[in-house]
Order: C-alpha cells, then sequence, then structure tokens
C-alpha cells in the first residue's frame, strides 16, 4: 500500500505522515528529503544553482521513482508537487491512495505566520503580506490538491486526531 500526502505547506504532511505511518507501521517518506539525498543538496541550494525548472524536473523524476518502488510506504509530498508535470495525474493511475490535507486559508495563514522561520518561501515577508500570498497560492493550488482520491479536512483538530482519522479511513 502507497500513502501520498498533499497539501499547502504547514498543512501537517510530515507530522501527521509520521504518525499515521507509527500506527501502520509503514515506512515513512518525505519526498524533499528524498531529493535532497538523490541530489546531495538542499532544495533551497537546487532552486538557488539549477533553479526551479530543473527542480520540479527531478522532483518529477524521483516521485515517479517512488511510484514504481513496490514497497509500501507512507509520503509527504512537497506543497508544490501535485501542481506541476502532471504529477497527480501520475499519482492517481498508480494504487497509491492520495490524501489532501485541506485547511482553510484563514487556518493557513494563522500556520505560517507561527511557523514562519522554518518556511523559507514566507520567513522574508513581513506578516501583513503572508495573506495575500498564501490566498493566491491556494488559489492556484486548490484545483490540483482536489484532484486526490480523498480530502480530510485540518481544522480545528489536532495532529493525533488527524492520525487516528486517516489510520480508521484507511482500515
Amino acid at each position: 500500500m502507497k500513502i501520498i500526502l498533499l497539501g499547502y505547506m504547514a498543512s501537517g504532511k510530515t507530522s501527521i505522515g509520521k504518525k499515521l505511518a507509527k500506527k501502520l507501521s509503514m515506512k515513512f517518506l518525505d519526498l524533499d528529503d528524498y531529493i535532497e539525498e538523490k541530489e546531495n543538496s538542499t532544495i533551497p541550494e537546487i532552486f538557488k544553482e539549477k533553479g526551479e525548472v530543473y527542480f520540479r524536473t527531478i522532483e518529477n523524476k524521483y516521485l515517479l521513482e517512488l511510484l514504481e518502488n513496490k514497497t509500501s510506504f507512507i509520503l509527504a509530498l512537497g506543497g508544490g508537487t501535485p501542481c506541476y508535470a502532471n504529477n497527480m495525474d501520475y499519482i492517481n493511475k498508480t494504487d497509491a491512495h492520495s490524501i489532501y490535507l485541506n485547511g482553510s486559508t484563514t487556518n493557513m495563514i494563522e500556520r505560517l505566520i507561527r511557523k514562519k522561520s522554518k518556511r523559507p518561501l514566507v520567513a522574508s515577508l513581513n506578516d501583513d503580506q503572508i495573506p495575500e500570498f498564501v490566498a493566491k497560492h491556494l488559489f492556484e493550488r486548490r484545483p490540483f490538491y482536489e484532484k486526490a482520491k480523498t480530502t480530510v479536512s485540518i481544522d480545528n483538530k489536532t495532529k493525533k486526531e488527524l492520525a487516528k482519522e486517516l489510520f480508521n479511513l484507511l482500515n
């Protein structure tokens, strides 16, 4: 079984994925970590040195490599992964269970303001610039996220509650 978690940055893909992996006794993978390992470089370095087009190309390459792998795992995608290179179409052609962790725009803005220093895409923005940034991103990305086989609302739920909800959904 392959479980693919997708959603906007700070939606909890990694933290919920790790909790779910523990509950299901499955391997957890983060696509960004996998790319960094394969490329022997950090994501920010790849963007800076080789550009976004190169990054999106290898992101697609490594995603397909993982999807073709026969082992079971839970995979957290990067926030932009579903939006490029027909990645959602590839995911949905497999037997993987894609799950969109859907947070309201307000919730995502609040989370990103709180975690701003850990998020390179928004770290340089003033707090009053984040709402427009997030709203624009979500407007552009939501149609891709909504191609997931399942959508789960993350609003007003703890990571533990969400991991349990996903566990119940998958069993």
